[in-house]
């Protein structure tokens, strides 16, 4: 059986007499897309932060990524901010990580053009940020986690400031170009996570705990009618509208 990408065993995390975690414990498959749902302040980003191996975190319990008690070098975050550099274009926007490593070299800037085009974005290449779209931008943000070439990605809430539509294509290019990698996404839409994720754990309570635990049928990104979504919405309406996840 093969070694899960993420793996947290009775983990717990207390801000002073605030238990947020006890004894929290699960596994995220390689190579998936798992969502974590529930409402805001429910812990959801404080997950990504401790499999990104936040120093400013201390825990008890077991929290492994690949085997390993250190993240260090497997993860990518993708924020709901862009968080471009308005002085850079696009494509140096994209290249970041490894212009401040200094890697950047020829078939890297080859990669980052290829995956612009991709993701229509071709023709924006030299452009600075204040001239993009909130849904363009995005787009930069995204290639620019992907860039980083790790093997899991930590995408907190990456498309909730965005309309409905851009929020939509901005869920299929996610999906067509995370395909393969170990995703872990955090959102508080159910209808993102049916249409995203391969499964959703749905938080609760305080201290936080797993309310539900979904397994979907099929690959995402899932259309409106897929019936995956229409057998699991009510009942995960019911755990954030019925008081269940509040």
């Amino acid at each position: 059986m093969a070694t899960p990408a993420i793996v947290f065993q009775d983990v717990r995390l207390a801000f002073h007499s605030n238990v947020l975690f006890q004894d929290l414990s699960f596994a995220v498959d390689r190579g998936s897309c798992t969502c974590l749902l529930g409402p805001s302040g429910c812990g959801k980003s404080t997950i990504l932060k401790l499999v990104s191996g936040d120093p400013a975190l201390t825990y008890t319990g077991m929290i492994r990524c690949e085997g390993d008690e250190t993240a260090s070098g497997r993860t990518a975050w993708m924020a709901q901010q862009d968080l471009l550099l308005p002085w850079l274009d696009v494509l140096a926007n994209v290249l970041l990580g490894a212009k401040l490593r200094g890697e950047v070299n020829k078939e890297l800037e080859d990669k980052g053009r290829e995956l612009l085009v991709h993701a229509g974005l071709g023709k924006a290449v030299h452009a600075r940020p204040a001239t993009l779209s909130g849904g363009m931008r995005q787009r930069v943000a995204l290639l620019r986690t992907l860039m980083e070439d790790r093997s899991i990605l930590l995408m907190d809430e990456p498309f909730s400031a965005l309309d409905a539509l851009t929020r939509i294509r901005l869920q299929n290019l996610s999906a067509r170009l995370t395909s393969g990698a170990t995703v872990l996404l955090v959102t508080h839409d159910p209808l993102e996570a049916l249409r995203m994720a391969n499964r959703i754990l749905v938080l609760e309570g305080s201290p936080v705990r797993i309310a539900a635990d979904i397994s979907l049928v099929g690959m995402p990104p899932r259309d409106a009618g897929d019936p995956e979504i229409a057998a699991n919405y009510p009942e995960l309406l019911d755990l954030l509208m019925g008081g269940k996840a509040a």
